[in-house]
């Protein structure tokens, strides 16, 4: 949409406003996964609350590694559906974009699971007879799986065009990777002290109290710095 700046217009952009409809379930779902960070290198699955994405639910999808580079979909939402125009969970994340497109996409998933790192991809819809332009984005953002290794990943895909009369692959445009190597352990991707392997299958529920056994009889005498927390008290009354 074109104007006279010189006459000051406040008319904005249609393909801004577009672009910026675009970006906004892509950045609801990245800002989400930040909020379940904390101090950790990752969240884990197990803190993955749909009702957090209840704005991006429909672009919103989660990724299991089955192998290096490669992932398939454990959830996705209608979106990428209508555009394969088939259910594309349990399918492998390559099998919605072109053959070119598949070992840049094997390194960008590679990257995410064991760096670990966040991908950020422009896509766009294969071009032809019967398929309209079509442009949008991908966001890849590792997670823990109740294991606690990095075999999961919170994602959103949202493309903006018509799709056409027949399904659309995507094409990579451009990756952003970012690194996320020294923002737990220094040097590491392991979990922090914070993030232990139980911990981080546990998801809402609160750590269980470590056990401390009884001391068998015949053992050391207890020491006088160890008082015990309860105290029987007998009567005969």
């Amino acid at each position: 949409m074109d104007y006279d700046k010189s006459k000051g217009s406040t008319l904005v952009s249609l393909n801004a406003h577009r672009a910026a409809r675009r970006h906004t379930a892509v950045n609801q779902v990245e800002a989400y996964w930040e909020g379940l960070r904390r101090n950790r290198l990752v969240p884990s699955r197990a803190d993955v609350d749909p009702r957090g994405l209840s704005g991006s639910l429909e672009h919103a999808f989660v990724l299991e590694r089955i192998a290096p580079g490669l992932a398939r979909f454990r959830v996705a939402g209608m979106h990428l559906s209508d555009l394969m125009g088939l259910e594309v969970r349990g399918m492998p994340v390559s099998a919605i974009f072109t053959p070119d497109a598949r070992a840049q996409l094997a390194k960008a998933l590679e990257a995410a699971f064991t760096e670990p790192a966040t991908i950020r991809l422009a896509l766009m819809g294969e071009d032809g007879v019967g398929r309209p332009t079509l442009e949008g984005e991908m966001v890849i953002l590792p997670l823990r799986s109740d294991g606690g290794e990095i075999t999961r990943a919170l994602g959103c895909v949202v493309m903006e065009g018509q799709i056409g009369r027949q399904p659309r692959r995507l094409m990579i445009r451009d990756v952003e990777h970012k690194t996320l190597i020294g923002y737990g352990e220094s040097g590491s991707s392991a979990p922090s002290p914070a993030t232990t392997e139980d911990q981080a299958s546990t998801g809402f529920a609160e750590p269980e109290a470590p056990y401390a056994p009884r001391p068998r009889s015949g053992s050391r005498p207890r020491l006088s710095s160890e008082r015990p927390h309860l105290r029987l008290i007998h009567s005969r009354d």
